[in-house]
């Protein structure tokens, strides 16, 4: 090889960089737009640009010294910087969850290892005022060789992390080359098994640093919070001799409010300090995100940065912020994209954090490793609260072989043993704790250090969180695989400061409650947001809010991801997943399981997150005096301080009154307080008011009057129901035509000059029905109780398989009928059975056809309790693909289940069947609309009722469900031809089952009696 073998030596993690430090960038002035704009600071040069490339698959086969001057690259290819070499056409995309991609032999790591060699000349220039020169890389993967000018500089790996270089001595004046050679895999490696797509190369920037010969090398600021006053403590180290430092802190007016005077002092690495205090100061929190800017001045150099004050603790097992008792209302977040993967800008950045802002978070998991420093400084900005974590996940060494293979517990025997618990990971343990920590420590948004994800647990990270608290004690800290060691000694949890947990069920919640705790609980990940989910998240925001040792919880996750493939034929964007590269193993269409699509559209799970993590909410109305009872669930503003409300009452869908809350009252946080509202409701409907609440000031981030959420409550009044349904459900028919009946062995035939339906007596359903010379069905009507899996069906799936729900059969026993002139009715005896198996549903079955083609069936049916849930209940019609215009009375106007309906709300909607199709990147169910009272489907001559005195749930779509089983992406979807409508007694609910808890017993659909009924009403237009 051309290079020394240090990526597979457990002692080598870095050569030739400098030591942690804080990141900050220099100027030779005070410039206050580093965060966004550090190109604009003097001292800085950006290296980014086009990059001249070579791939090749095996290190041992690169033999070229491509880092010697003079070296003639001419026929390399060229690259962008920063990129994955994925993106561009080298190697392979590879998806895998926990499984390593290679075998697990550690620290070595296969010979066939491929590289990525990199070239760029840049031109320096250097500055009298700053002759030193720092060369950093801020994300590289895995590891990576650096020459300039020919000079090996050294080697670094932990790939979310930034390695600084001091090339002082190496640069030149004008012409440089800068050479780099990235290994796909290294021993670190082996601690990089994050839930992802595997991807290698320059992903983050890389630039120069020019400072002063003797300079701040780095700082480190706290503060300490007293009832009128705080202490700000900055602690210095330099590079060289210590230089004569001016410390100032502004406020948000740009006015000082505190000086430093910089003292000798025994810390350690750092020599010197400051210390001062601040009157009165203005907290930092998340709902209103105060800064203060610092300044550092030495003679040739200033660093501005902001800081917030702030105090986070823990007491009688609450967490509190600034004495405020708090709830993470979290989302884990990965670094994204469909087309850069884990490369993103600063633009990137802001418009997931706008976007996580729109919907009511507070708090951000950098699962699982540190971003771009950027993004902490934004969250300061914008106001999150963060869980930094360190690069650092085997996950791997969890599904390494072991006796008794396929139980889980002698796997988590096992699982620390390779790593957590192994002294020879010690050092690249601590590496990573420290590099994680020493970067981002002066980050107010920054509120708590994780060591990492899933790597079980032992004498490394037992190490690592005793200096985490030792170096920083004013910070939590948080890792949840503690949970995860064997039983062959006993451990030290004492640096642990939240008990944490992924996925737990409400059982399991419960348990940790009555044991006594020692330790807040943090649900780091829950709510697996993968296709069409989570459910169940008004119920662990109830668990939450009623249980002050409930800290809050970080849903999983923000984004799906997928790799952009171009547009499909049928214009749809082509999305792709594990295995659709060829590799192996993979783990499927597991990555795509975000509240957001890859392009940052919302799913209707973000919508559900918003409305049940809105800032207030009605506790209670009382019509006769006219009051509202509203809760503030905000931590630290008053209520009329950040929002205004606005009032609708609907009945039926109309609006028959609205208008604006002229003041919200001043509801302290975590406090009730009254409203009032008097109202007339109207004495016959289906009556709702629905309060919306809006932000009352404009935000950095948020416009005045942006939507934050709404309520919506029944109104009591004489008679509830739909009058609009109740007209049609009760309307007598009329006509002077008469019905004719006939009967054949399978058929019978009932016909007006109108209409003509054709009733299957083997199947006890309509085969075929014309209304005035159009055709109603398209194919023959059935019983449903099969649907697409959603992915949180995944495990469920397997039983529903096993008892055949997707192989349905029915029989009709006997079928009898009475006609008169005016209608049909028609009884039949009905069983649902699958092939190989045995019937699970007895029902009784029966039709009334008017002279009118009206259509009512009421249904009683009895299910087997042996077989499992179904995944829903009802009928399904084949109508002509015409009826696209749909009109319901319901829940909308997004779909909803019944454990996923709470932003949602009761109206009159109308869309298209195309409209009403949401487009996961794995097809699976979508599109149900519950608690309907009637359904409308419209073409230009022909219309659908549907209608009910019980209300159903419908579906309108132009695929099957056979269609979005089988299809494993939504872009080779094939439409039936027909608008295909469900009308379902119920749905099995969502749930997060794709890596959480099962469906609670509530939302199943487990009914061992069944009663439905429903009409269908055709007619022309």
């Amino acid at each position: 090889m051309i290079i020394p073998a240090y990526f597979e030596d457990l002692h080598t993690h870095h050569v030739g960089t400098t030591p942690n430090r804080s990141y900050f960038i220099p100027a030779s002035k005070r410039m206050d737009d580093l965060v966004e704009n550090r190109e604009n600071s003097d001292r800085f040069q950006l290296l980014n640009d086009n990059w001249k490339f070579r791939y090749c698959a095996c290190i041992h086969d690169f033999e070229d010294k491509f880092y010697e001057e003079n070296y003639d690259a001419s026929g390399w290819d060229m690259i962008p910087v920063p990129s994955v070499w994925q993106n561009h056409g080298y190697d392979q995309h590879q998806y895998t969850n926990i499984r390593y991609p290679f075998p697990a032999d550690p620290p070595y790591v296969p010979y066939e290892n491929p590289c990525g060699a990199y070239l760029y000349d840049f031109v320096y220039e250097g500055n009298a005022d700053a002759p030193k020169a720092y060369l950093n890389f801020e994300g590289v993967d895995s590891c990576f060789y650096v020459w300039l000018n020919g000079t090996f500089l050294g080697y670094s790996e932990v790939s979310h992390s930034t390695s600084e270089f001091d090339i002082t001595e190496t640069v030149k004046e004008g012409k440089n080359t800068l050479a780099v050679l990235v290994l796909k895999w290294c021993d670190g490696s082996y601690l990089e098994d994050q839930d992802k797509f595997r991807t290698s190369g320059i992903f983050r920037d890389v630039y120069i640093l020019k400072r002063p010969e003797n300079c701040i090398r780095d700082y480190f600021t706290t503060t300490l919070l007293d009832e009128e006053e705080a202490t700000v403590r900055i602690r210095f180290a330099y590079n060289g001799e210590f230089v004569p430092t001016k410390v100032k802190l502004l406020n948000a007016a740009d006015k000082s409010v505190g000086t430093g005077v910089v003292k000798v002092f025994d810390g350690g690495a750092y020599t010197h300090q400051a210390v001062f205090t601040v009157k009165n100061p203005t907290l930092w929190n998340p709902e209103k995100p105060y800064l203060y800017t610092l300044i550092l001045e030495t003679p040739d150099e200033v660093i501005t940065d902001r800081i917030g004050f702030r105090a986070i603790h823990i007491e009688n097992n609450m967490v509190f912020l600034n004495g405020s008792p708090i709830k993470f209302r979290g989302v884990n977040r990965h670094d994204s994209d469909p087309v850069t993967g884990p490369v993103i800008s600063v633009e990137h950045m802001k418009r997931d954090l706008r976007m996580i802002k729109e919907y009511n978070f507070n708090a951000v998991r950098t699962s699982h490793y540190p971003n771009a420093p950027m993004f902490y400084q934004l969250c300061d900005q914008y106001g999150f609260m963060v869980i930094d974590e360190a690069d650092n996940e085997s996950h791997g060494a969890s599904a390494l072989y072991c006796k008794e293979n396929d139980i889980w517990e002698n796997h988590v025997e096992t699982w620390n043993e390779p790593f957590a618990d192994n002294p020879d990971f010690l050092e690249a343990t601590m590496d990573r704790t420290q590099r994680c920590v020493q970067r981002d420590k002066n980050r107010p948004s920054v509120i708590c250090w994780s060591m990492g994800n899933e790597s079980s647990y032992g004498c490394c990270f037992e190490a690592a969180l005793a200096w985490t608290k030792h170096f920083d004690p004013a910070r939590l800290t948080h890792y949840e695989s503690s949970q995860y060691r064997s039983r062959k000694r006993k451990y030290d949890f004492s640096n642990i400061d939240l008990y944490s947990d992924m996925y737990p069920s409400m059982e399991r919640l419960q348990r940790y409650l009555d044991s006594n705790p020692d330790k807040p609980f943090l649900m780091c990940e829950y709510a697996h947001a993968m296709g069409n989910g989570p459910g169940d998240l008004e119920d662990y925001w109830q668990f939450i809010q009623d249980h002050d040792i409930m800290c809050g919880g970080f849903v999983w996750e923000w984004c799906d991801h997928a790799i952009y493939a171009g547009v499909a034929e049928n214009g749809k964007a082509k999305y792709l997943y594990g295995g659709d590269s060829g590799e192996w193993p993979h783990d499927g269409n597991f990555c795509v399981d975000g509240l957001v699509y890859p392009d940052r559209t919302p799913g209707t799970g973000l919508m559900e997150y918003k409305n049940v993590h809105r800032p207030a909410r009605v506790e209670a109305y009382d019509a006769k005096f006219g009051q509202l009872t509203v809760h503030n669930y905000m931590d630290f503003v008053s209520l009329s301080d950040y929002a205004t409300a606005t009032y609708e009452v609907s009945c039926d869908g109309v609006i028959v009154a609205s208008g604006k809350i002229e003041k919200l009252p001043a509801v302290a946080p975590h406090c009730d307080g009254t409203i009032p509202l008097s109202i007339e409701i109207p004495e016959k409907g289906r009556c709702y008011l629905k309060i919306s609440y809006k932000l009352k000031n404009a935000t950095e981030i948020l416009p005045e009057g942006f939507d934050l959420g709404f309520d919506e409550v029944k109104l009591e009044n004489a008679d509830d129901r739909n009058q609009t349904a109740l007209q049609i459900w009760k309307t007598k028919p009329v006509s002077e035509e008469s019905i004719t009946t006939t009967e054949g062995d399978r058929y019978i035939t009932i016909s007006t000059k109108t209409f003509t339906y054709k009733y299957d007596k083997f199947t006890g359903m309509f085969a075929k029905m014309t209304f005035d010379g159009k055709e109603v069905l398209d194919k023959p009507m059935n019983f449903n109780i099969w649907r697409a899996p959603t992915d949180n069906d995944r495990k469920l799936k397997l039983h529903w398989m096993a008892a055949y729900y997707d192989h349905m059969a029915t029989r009709s026993y006997s079928t009898h009928f009475v006609a008169t002139e005016n209608e049909v009715r028609i009884h039949s005896n009905v069983s649902i059975a699958a092939t190989t198996i045995q019937k699970f549903i007895n029902i009784e079955l029966d039709w009334t056809v008017s002279v009118t083609g009206a259509i009512t069936v009421d249904i009683l049916a009895k299910r087997n309790p042996e077989f499992p849930e179904l995944p829903r209940f009802g009928l399904r019609m084949f109508l002509p693909e015409q009826l696209e215009n749909v009109t319901y009375y319901g829940l909308g106007p997004m779909e909803n289940y019944v454990d996923k309906r709470n932003a949602a709300w009761h109206g009159l909607f109308t869309d298209t069947v195309t409209g009403l199709h949401e487009d996961y990147i794995r097809p699976q169910e979508n599109g149900a609309h519950g608690d309907c009272d009637y359904a409308v489907l419209e073409s230009e001559d022909l219309r659908m009722t549907v209608v009910s005195t019980e209300g159903f749930s419908f579906n309108a779509s132009h695929y099957t469900q056979e269609e979005l089983t089988n299809k494993g992406h939504n872009f080779e979807l094939e439409e039936s031809g027909s608008t295909v409508l469900c009308l379902d007694y119920k749905h099995n609910g969502i749930g997060s089952n794709s890596c959480g808890p099962e469906l609670m017993e509530k939302y199943r659909l487990t009914d061992e009696t069944i009663d439905f009924s429903i009409r269908l009403i055709p007619e022309s237009k």
